[in-house]
Parts: C-alpha cells; sequence; structure tokens
C-alpha cells in the first residue's frame, strides 16, 4: 500500500459547458445505457455535463454528499479509500466507459463510499441527482442497468476477498491481470496491452508493489508477459490461467 494525501486534492467546480455530447458508436451496449431505446439514449446524453478534470486531481472524495452520476468518457482514473492510517485500499481502476457515483440513482443518496482520482487528464459526462431521477422516471431501464453495474462492482469485491484468504499470491495476480485485459485491455499483434503499474497491479491483487513487480518478472522469464514502464503485454492468457 503507497501513503498519499490524495484525498485533499479536491475536483475544481466551474461551471460547466453544456457543448453537444456526440453518441458513442456502441453507446447501446454500455452497461448504464443497455436496453433503453435510442432516442431516450440520445435524449440522457444531451442533457449531460461534459466536464474535465487534469491528472492527480479528485473527482469525488470519500463522504461528500453524491450529488453526480459520472461516465467516463477519455483517460482514465482510480476509485480508492484511504485508510485511518493514510494508507491507500485500490478498488478500482476506471477506463472509458465506466461509470460512477451511482449512489446519485437513489430518491436520498448516500455520501460518496470512496474517492475518485484522474489518473490522466479526463474527460465525463456528467448529470445531477434532479436529471439523474427525472431520467429514472423516465426510463426504470437506466435504474435496472445501475443496479446490475453496482451487483458486478460488488461481486468483483467479494470475489477479491475470498481469493485473499484461499489463493496464492501468484494466483491472485495472475487472474488479476487477466480480469484487467478482459475489461480494459488493448488487443496488438503480440497480445492484450494492459495499462496498469506495478503498485496498481498490486494493490487490486492484494500484494505488495515488490511481490507484483517479482512475480511479473517470473512471468516475463517465462515469456508469459512482457513489462513496460505503466504497462504488461500480456502473450499468453492461457499461461496465466493455466500457472
Amino acid at each position: 500500500m503507497l501513503r498519499s494525501n490524495a484525498e485533499h486534492r479536491q475536483m475544481p467546480h466551474p461551471t460547466p459547458a453544456r457543448p453537444p455530447v456526440s453518441p458513442h458508436p456502441a453507446t447501446s451496449q454500455i452497461g448504464l445505457f443497455a436496453g433503453i431505446p435510442q432516442e431516450g439514449i440520445d435524449e440522457i446524453l444531451a442533457a449531460a455535463q461534459v466536464r474535465r478534470v487534469h491528472a492527480k486531481r479528485n473527482i469525488v472524495t470519500t463522504g461528500d454528499a453524491a450529488a453526480y452520476l459520472f461516465v467516463l468518457r477519455k483517460g482514465r482514473g482510480r476509485y480508492f479509500r484511504l485508510t485511518e492510517t493514510g494508507d491507500e485500499v485500490l478498488l478500482q481502476l476506471l477506463s472509458p466507459w465506466d461509470s460512477f457515483g451511482i449512489g446519485t440513482l437513489l430518491k436520498n443518496p448516500r455520501p460518496y463510499i470512496a474517492t475518485a482520482e484522474a489518473m490522466t487528464d479526463v474527460e465525463m459526462l456528467v448529470w445531477d441527482h434532479a436529471t439523474v431521477r427525472r431520467f429514472v422516471g423516465l426510463y426504470p431501464q437506466l435504474g435496472d442497468n445501475a443496479l446490475r453495474i453496482v451487483l458486478q462492482y460488488l461481486k468483483r469485491y467479494v470475489d477479491r476477498h475470498v481469493a485473499l484468504v484461499t489463493k496464492p499470491a501468484d494466483q491472485r495476480l495472475a487472474e488479476t491481470l487477466l480480469s484487467l485485459g478482459q475489461r480494459s485491455g488493448r488487443i496488438l499483434p503480440a497480445g492484450v496491452q494492459v495499462d496498469v503499474t506495478n503498485g496498481q497491479l498490486g494493490g487490486l491483487a492484494d500484494v505488495s508493489s515488490f511481490t507484483a513487480s517479482r512475480l511479473l518478472s517470473e512471468l516475463e522469464r517465462k515469456g508469459t508477459v512482457s513489462k513496460f514502464r505503466g504497462k504488461v503485454l500480456i502473450h499468453s492468457p492461457e499461461a496465466l490461467v493455466a500457472g
């Protein structure tokens, strides 16, 4: 775990502009909008504010009132909690078209349960609470989709906890790398590229950064992966599965 003062870096609050939001070619397949008629998706997108945040700045902070729903459109982020001693617990890496702040869909939202930070400059679609509630009434599928996303997140956390108490470090790291590759990896001729540092991979696999580096070096010697700065190229997913 890495000690950080990231909780104290707050997102600026400029008055957001409302430029037209161009529909993504696969918008209807994005989890939050799945099953909603295209005209409904267009209406929801038209109501979105476009917000940009620079790297290393907080987007939301643990404990703040859940006032906005976010969909990451460009860039990368991370979702984490700080312990009482100031250590970070990494919960999730955020990639384009991931949603967070989903509690905003509730009539009486609970505070944000973790901090979201921009790892790179990011661009997001943002809806305030009143707007989100209006669309939930117009398109109940939006609420169903949000619940499905929350359950998917919960399953990852449960799987991660079970793995922590039942599986060795090398298996946890391999499975974490595979999961990242499936969710956000980029397919290249030489394999699947995952944007992740040793520290982030270790955090998600619940091992130290040092252990993550050592295990990745072992996989690299076997030809299963190649390591680069902030990236891992998976050459053989089958070998990762086989251990």
